[in-house]
């Protein structure tokens, strides 16, 4: 797509036309944000990393 700017601009109309670009250019996959700090962990992350890397031996 393709969006023109014209000299002299308005700060308005540029956040306007930012917000529609936004809304039709859509990224496909998981927006991982939607999930910062919703896990509890009852053990350390590294702990819970060298558990899994011992598993093998």
């Amino acid at each position: 797509m393709i969006t023109t700017l014209k000299p002299g601009a308005t700060k308005k109309s540029i956040k306007t036309i930012l917000k529609s670009l936004s809304k039709e250019t859509r990224t496909k996959g998981v927006n991982a944000h939607e999930f910062v700090g919703k896990i509890n962990l009852k053990k350390d992350p590294l702990d819970i990393q060298r558990d899994l890397r011992n598993e093998w031996e």
